[in-house]
C-alpha cells in the first residue's frame, strides 16, 4: 500500500514539475523543443524594421521546425478566423434575427443569450417589422410601365407627380427596381471624333426652326412605308407626321403648306441630304416663303440632332410596339403617338413639361 501511494505521488510531482515547464515556456513564447512559438515569431516579424534582415543562422534556425508545429500553426479548413474565411457582417437587424435563429437551433441557447452574443437586445429580436403600404404606387409604376414600354423611372416618376402622388424618387426607383422595370437600351461606341460644323445660332423662339427627316418601316405583309416627322426645335413638338407607301418632293412641300395654315413658317429647317429635301419642288416653295433651307454634312445625323432624337422615340415607342395591318391602322396609331408624345409626354430638357405646355406658356409671353 505504501509502495502504490510512493508511486502515485512520485508521478503526479514529475506531472506538476512538466506543467510547470509548459506554462513557462509557453509564456515566454517558447515551444516545447525550444524554438519559438508561431504567434511569437509574427509578432516579432511585425515589430521588426522593414529594413533590418534577419541574420543566417536565425533564418537556418526558423526553417527546422517540427511538422507537428507547422500544422498546429496553420487555420484549419473551414475555421471561422481563417484569412479569407469570415462569414458575412451581420449589420441589418433582419440579418441579426436570422443569425440568432441559428443559434438558438444549434446550439440550444436561450433568446437573451443568443441577442447578447451578436451584440443586440431582445426587444431587435421580438420586432416585427410593419412595412408601408405601397401597394397602390406600386401598381401605378407598374401600369405606367406596362403601357409605355420606352419610359425610364425618370419619366414615370414625372408623371406619378403630375398625377397627384404623393412619393418621392428614391421610392419610385425603389420599387421600379424591386419590380424588374430597369430600361436596359443599347448605344453605340463613337470612336472616331467628329468634326465640328459652323456653330449654328441658338434657337430661343417658337417656330425659329424646324428639323424633318423620313423613318422607314414596313405593314404585317412587309410592304414597306415611309413617315416623314417634323418638330420644332424649341418646344420640342412633333408639328406633322405623314404617312405613305411612296413620300417624295412634292408631299413634302404639301406638308408643309398644311403646318403653315395650322401654325405659321419657320425662319429655317435642318434637313440632310436627301432627295426629297433637295428636289426642286421644295426648293421652289422655300424660296416663295422666305425659309431657308439648313443642309446638314453628308453622313453627319448629329448635325441634326432634334429630329434624330425624336425619330428614335418614334421608333421605340411606336414602330417598334405596333403591328400595322394596312396604311390607314397605321396613319391612324401614328397620329395617336403625336397627339400623346405633344400633350401626354414629358422632356426634362423643357423642365419635365410636355411640349404642348412648353409652348403655350411662351405663346402668352
Amino acid at each position: 500500500m505504501d509502495h502504490e501511494e510512493v508511486e502515485i505521488h512520485g508521478r503526479a510531482d514529475r506531472l506538476c514539475g512538466q506543467a510547470d515547464r509548459d506554462g513557462h515556456a509557453r509564456r515566454r513564447g517558447v515551444s516545447q523543443d525550444g524554438h519559438l512559438a508561431g504567434d511569437a515569431l509574427q509578432l516579432e516579424e511585425e515589430v521588426r524594421r522593414p529594413e533590418r534582415q534577419r541574420s543566417a543562422p536565425a533564418q537556418a534556425a526558423r526553417g527546422r521546425e517540427q511538422p507537428l508545429e507547422e500544422a498546429r500553426r496553420r487555420s484549419e479548413p473551414g475555421q471561422g478566423d481563417a484569412p479569407g474565411g469570415a462569414a458575412k457582417k451581420a449589420l441589418r437587424a433582419a440579418r441579426r434575427r436570422e443569425l440568432a435563429d441559428w443559434l438558438i437551433q444549434a446550439y440550444r441557447v436561450s433568446t437573451r443569450r443568443a441577442s447578447s452574443i451578436l451584440l443586440t437586445s431582445s426587444s431587435s429580436y421580438y420586432y416585427k417589422p410593419n412595412p408601408r403600404y405601397d401597394r397602390a404606387e406600386r401598381a401605378r409604376i407598374k401600369e405606367i410601365a406596362e403601357t409605355r414600354l420606352r419610359y425610364g423611372m425618370p419619366r414615370v416618376h414625372v408623371l406619378m407627380r403630375r398625377e397627384g402622388w404623393v412619393i418621392n424618387h428614391k421610392k419610385t426607383y425603389r420599387i421600379y427596381c424591386e419590380e424588374g422595370l430597369n430600361l436596359r437600351r443599347r448605344r453605340p461606341k463613337r470612336r472616331v471624333a467628329a468634326m465640328h460644323r459652323e456653330t449654328r445660332p441658338a434657337v430661343t423662339a417658337i417656330n425659329q426652326a424646324w428639323s424633318m427627316d423620313f423613318v422607314a418601316d414596313e405593314l404585317f405583309n412587309g410592304r414597306r412605308i415611309r413617315s416623314l416627322t417634323v418638330v420644332d426645335n424649341f418646344s420640342r413638338e412633333a408639328l406633322a407626321i405623314t404617312v405613305d407607301h411612296s413620300l417624295k418632293g412634292d408631299a413634302v412641300v404639301d406638308t408643309m403648306k398644311l403646318i403653315k395654315q395650322m401654325r405659321g413658317l419657320p425662319k429655317r429647317i435642318q434637313v440632310d441630304n436627301g432627295s426629297e429635301f433637295i428636289s426642286k419642288a421644295l426648293d421652289k416653295w422655300a424660296y416663295d416663303n422666305g425659309v431657308q433651307l439648313d443642309f446638314s454634312r453628308p453622313g453627319k445625323p448629329t448635325d441634326n440632332p432634334f429630329i434624330e432624337s425624336f425619330n428614335g422615340s418614334f421608333r421605340d415607342e411606336c414602330l417598334n410596339v405596333h403591328w400595322f395591318l394596312s396604311l390607314d391602322d397605321a396613319r391612324e396609331k401614328i397620329e395617336d403617338l403625336r397627339i400623346e408624345y405633344n400633350e401626354d409626354r414629358t422632356h426634362s430638357s423643357l423642365g419635365n413639361v410636355t411640349p404642348r405646355e412648353y409652348y403655350l406658356s411662351h405663346l402668352q409671353a
